[in-house]
């Protein structure tokens, strides 16, 4: 009995120093040298931003501090239960975020991720209705820090992209759409024109980008925070 209490403590002690690791690792979990001068922006996303991370706060060197939280930010459903961490105390000027492409995916019966959409059971991690009123939550809760909020739209799922349907990128920009108006006083990224226009540097049958995707698309990023921080 007490040879497996010490395998589970040393196995506990493993997990939480690898994620630790993992986050120290992955460059997009940085903090920036931050200049008090300077305004704050953070960047809520997915993978995607973090692929595009960098080469925005590369972009904006000079002109703002940029941060994001340290984890894939996932679906709306994280993103209500996180939102307050994320924020933290920092004054923000400025904050873009997006929820999309985990909200959209398709889930086993069983919880497994990234299913089969036709497989029996299959299901959308989070429907179209639950997927608005989750953003509504978020996208009032961001207005509240008087930052610029920046709501920056969902990249397309190309075809053979597992556990999602091309063409949903698009039906859940147009909910996202009706939200984002209907809240008032936050600007849209029109993101999901700009990532076609880079289409080819998508990954085939992946929702993620190159390394020169990424650096395009943190760059139209840092193109829409600057003029905003204007």
């Amino acid at each position: 009995m007490v040879l497996v209490i010490r395998v589970m403590v040393l196995m506990l002690v493993f997990n939480v120093a690898s994620s630790a690791w993992s986050q120290r690792a992955n460059p997009a979990f940085s903090d920036p040298e931050i200049d008090p001068n300077l305004p704050n922006v953070l960047l809520i996303g997915d993978s995607i931003s973090m692929g595009y991370m960098i080469p925005a706060r590369n972009a904006l060197k000079g002109k703002a501090n940029v941060f994001r939280p340290k984890t894939n930010c996932g679906p709306t459903t994280k993103g209500v239960a996180e939102i307050e961490q994320w924020l933290g105390d920092r004054k923000w000027d400025v904050i873009h975020f997006n929820h999309g492409l985990h909200d959209l995916k398709y889930m086993g019966p069983k919880g497994q991720n990234l299913a089969d959409p036709q497989a029996d059971g299959a299901h959308q991690q989070v429907p179209m209705d639950e997927y608005q009123k989750n953003l509504r939550t978020i996208a009032k809760r961001l207005k509240q820090t008087g930052a610029i909020v920046i709501w920056r739209e969902t990249t397309p799922v190309p075809k053979g992209s597992q556990g999602r349907v091309p063409g949903d990128s698009a039906k859940y920009n147009a909910a996202a759409a009706e939200v984002i108006k209907d809240v008032g006083g936050i600007a849209t990224d029109p993101f999901y024109e700009f990532a076609l226009s880079v289409k080819k540097e998508q990954r085939p049958a992946n929702v993620h980008y190159t390394s020169a995707g990424s650096q395009q698309l943190g760059q139209h990023v840092a193109e829409v925070i600057a003029k905003a921080l204007k």
